[in-house]
């Protein structure tokens, strides 16, 4: 009986102490959330290439307009936000991928800094950290940082890419 009566007891402690630990500990990612609306359709003009079977093709926005494998393809539009450094969508092995630019490194270190692509790579040029867009998740590979870039939502409507935030 008394075992059962210090198993239970450890059972309600261990589940007081997981929710007090829950409290306060969500990630706060160091690029800011800004408002992010880029529209790449599949299915015409410029971006008929950018299909999932086209593995590493890129697609940049930035204040300078559409960027399709570094080359300019279009101006942006009335209604596109590019977040806060830019945004890349990405063909990897598991589909679309699509981040912020922003470089969560210098972000917080207050720094306001985007990474450029470099094949399989977003290089910060200012810090030299490299983050991986074909692993799926964008992750660091130097050591600076700590964080990935910062993952953007993508709604696929039969070949028409909207990236949105999170």
């Amino acid at each position: 009986m008394r075992n059962l009566q210090l198993s239970w007891f450890a059972c309600v402690l261990c589940a007081l102490l997981g929710l007090s630990a829950c409290e306060g500990s969500s990630f706060r990612n160091s690029v800011p959330a800004y408002p992010v609306r880029v529209v790449v359709d599949t299915r015409s003009g410029a971006f008929v290439h950018f299909q999932p079977t086209n593995l590493n093709a890129n697609v940049v926005v930035n204040r300078n307009g559409y960027f399709l494998n570094g080359e300019y393809v279009l101006p942006l539009g009335a209604t596109d936000m590019y977040g806060y450094g830019g945004v890349v969508l990405f063909v990897s092995l598991y589909g679309y991928d699509a981040y912020d630019l922003a470089c969560p490194y210098c972000a917080l270190h207050g720094q306001k800094q985007s990474c450029t692509i470099d094949g399989f790579y977003a290089e910060c040029d200012k810090c030299g950290e490299k983050y991986d867009l074909g692993s799926g998740y964008a992750l660091p590979t130097q050591g600076l940082s700590h964080e990935a870039l910062r993952r953007l939502n993508i709604i696929n409507s039969d070949g028409k890419l909207t990236v949105t935030q999170q």
